[in-house]
């Protein structure tokens, strides 16, 4: 009996997982579902053998080495992460840090779905063809990078950099972009992890460093 655990903030995207779960033939005793990192550590206390879906993006981890550190905490589990968007930069190290945590996009068709199943059951390392196809065509050295090192924006990211920067609220962020409150927010806190800033005076001075904002469009 497998159980699977869906660590994500979005309705549509559980209720898709546990669809494709339940059209396989498999034997499945529990499909769970987590909103944060403390009920996903909860949820693998109970069930330390599950097979995990997890939207990185959205969750409150500080680095890629923390999502590491908890995949060795609980060795029998197997995870794949599922997200919109991966920085290049993330991709990389824990592809490389780890030879068992697939990972695929919510674009990903059904079929490319059931096979991060399949190997996830068999304890092997799946990809879907745009994540292996972003690998193949980027020079990759397998190095030994530190977490601290600056992970790039997604372009998510810098278009919400820039309406920060402007001086738009998380709530006027969420409804122009048509997200919820909490992704934006999600969005925000990441954004300042991955800069090292505390507040949004210094995100807009690295905005406007960067060229993703000027702003001298909007004072003029």
């Amino acid at each position: 009996m497998y159980t699977f655990i869906v660590a994500d903030n979005q309705d549509l995207t559980k209720a898709g997982i546990s669809f494709i779960i339940n059209s396989m033939d498999l034997e499945v005793s529990n499909i769970l579902s987590c909103e944060n990192k403390s009920n996903l550590i909860n949820s693998l206390i109970n069930y330390p053998q599950s097979i995990i879906f997890l939207d990185y993006t959205l969750f409150d981890f500080t680095s890629p080495d923390e999502l590491l550190i908890l995949k060795e905490r609980f060795k029998e589990t197997y995870w794949i992460l599922v997200s919109e968007e991966l920085s290049l930069s993330f991709i990389n190290y824990v592809y490389f840090k780890s030879d068992v945590i697939g990972i695929i996009t919510k674009q990903s068709k059904n079929e490319e779905f059931v096979m991060a199943i399949r190997s996830a059951l068999k304890k092997q390392k799946y990809t879907c063809s745009y994540i292996t196809n972003l690998l193949l065509s980027t020079k990759v050295e397998q190095s030994n990078n530190s977490a601290t090192d600056e992970y790039k924006l997604t372009p998510t990211e810098k278009a919400i950099l820039k309406e920060i920067s402007i001086g738009k609220t998380t709530k006027e962020i969420a409804a122009e972009k048509y997200l919820s409150f909490h992704t934006v927010n999600t969005h925000r806190k990441n954004i300042f992890r991955k800069l090292g800033v505390n507040n949004v005076h210094e995100a807009t001075k690295y905005a406007i460093r960067a060229g993703i904002v000027d702003l001298t469009e909007y004072y003029i």
